[in-house]
């Protein structure tokens, strides 16, 4: 693990709140990593939108994360903590590990605590000690630890960069605005630090209400969809009922259309079977008298003949005629039609008035 630890990139083993060694690290649920007192602070501060907010991704979450302790990195800081004991002091730890290192430690590199603008090198608490005990060194401006110490330094004069050149946007020293900056617009570095930092702050303070206003809005979008999806889900579920009190309305006049069909059927098929049963009886009565006339033609003796022609009925004529037509298609042409028109009706085409044999075939359902 110690192997390991000494290898690893500064920023992984970093908060990225406080910027330090992670101590307690929980993870959250999008996946970072930070102490759990810097994220309970950074939360705290956003209790009162309702909404929490991952510092370095920024997804939203709508409830306070429960975080969850990350072991890997526990055990990981515990180990290089160990690690850095060994040498005597509970601040060393291994210079991969640190942002700044002290100058002066010779074998392992211990955590630098401040920086001297005056001496160019960073000390640990230790090597720092004679900066506050020595009087030479207490006039020393000390900072916060940098690697870039020598960035303060003016290339040209070799002095402390004091002042800045508003005309070139540079720093420069006090030796600076007598050659190379003859004439320019020059104020000390403190007072241009003062000012950009004030209008940076009211930068930061205009972001920081455009961040809340894009939130509510995200948070107003969100509430869209939710409710766009609930009414989906209403609007799915009446619809299902609606169709499934039509298909069960379309069965049952499927249903008594095909009874209808088949009561006409039968009522008209009987019809005209006992017309064929009746005209079948007089076929028959016809041939038996056509046939007693014949047998009469034939007698050749013409009293008998004349006596016959005296006692035979003279011929009837038939009950029914013989011109009889069937249309069997027009039987259905009303209940052809009635379903038409329901099918348009379906279709949302609206034909007024509804016709006879509509209200005739579905007046009952």
């Amino acid at each position: 693990m110690a192997e390991a630890g000494a290898h690893l990139n500064p920023e992984m083993s970093s908060c990225l709140i406080c910027l330090d060694p992670l101590v307690d690290p929980v993870t959250v649920p999008c996946g970072h990593v930070y102490c759990t007192s810097c994220i309970h602070t950074h939360w705290d501060g956003e209790d009162d939108n309702k909404t929490y907010s991952c510092p370095q991704c920024r997804q939203i979450f709508t409830e306070r994360p429960v975080q969850k302790k990350n072991i890997t990195f526990a055990d990981l800081m515990e180990e290089l903590k160990k690690t850095g004991h060994r040498t005597g002091s509970g601040d060393h730890i291994y210079s991969e590990v640190l942002d700044v290192t002290c100058d002066m430690c010779t074998e392992t590199r211990r955590r630098a605590a401040k920086s001297c603008l005056q001496c160019l090198v960073s000390y640990c608490s230790s090597h720092l000690q004679p900066h506050y005990d020595v009087p030479q060194f207490k006039r020393h401006e000390l900072i916060e630890p940098t690697r870039r110490l020598q960035e303060n330094i003016c290339p040209h004069h070799g002095e402390l960069m004091r002042m800045f050149c508003r005309t070139d946007q540079q720093c420069i020293c006090y030796h600076c605005p007598v050659d190379e900056h003859k004439g320019h617009d020059t104020v000390s570095a403190v007072a241009e630090r003062d000012e950009r930092q004030k209008e940076l702050e009211v930068g930061q303070r205009r972001i920081k209400a455009w961040i809340q206003e894009k939130e509510k809005d995200l948070k107003v979008l969100q509430q869209e969809v939710e409710v766009t999806c609930r009414s989906a889900d209403k609007t799915d579920e009446y619809s299902e009922e609606i169709f499934t009190v039509l298909m069960r309305l379309v069965e049952k006049r499927r249903c008594n259309v095909k009874e209808l069909i088949r009561s006409r059927k039968e009522t008209q098929v009987n019809r005209v079977k006992d017309l064929q049963r009746k005209l079948m009886q007089e076929i028959s009565e016809l041939r038996r008298e056509d046939a007693e006339l014949l047998k009469l033609l034939l007698v050749e003796d013409h009293n008998q003949f004349l006596q016959s022609c005296a006692s035979q009925p003279n011929i009837r004529k038939p009950s029914h005629s013989s011109g009889v037509s069937l249309l069997p298609l027009c039987y259905f042409e009303d209940v052809t039609a009635a379903v038409s028109e329901l099918t348009l009706q379906k279709r949302g085409i609206n034909t007024g008035k509804k016709s006879k044999s509509y209200q005739m075939c579905f007046s009952h359902f």
